[in-house]
């Protein structure tokens, strides 16, 4: 479940930046098809990952990661 959560705030970060998927894996070191993973939520981020998603994404690891 958290998985879901933390994918779908992801992709409604990164499109609030303007990132395409291309864009944001070039950032993180990824290929496009395991942060598509990611943001389906079929896929759980690294916590090294989650850190550099939020370096690049400008936001906090409370922003990315609280269920509300």
């Amino acid at each position: 479940m958290e998985e879901l959560i933390w994918g779908r705030r992801i992709r409604a970060f990164r499109k609030l930046k303007g990132y395409t998927q291309e864009d944001l894996a070039k950032m993180l070191g990824v290929s496009v098809s395991v942060l598509g993973e990611i943001e389906r939520g079929t896929r759980k981020p690294e916590e090294s990952l989650l850190q550099r998603v939020t370096k690049e994404l400008n936001v906090t690891y409370d922003e990315l990661t609280s269920i509300k």
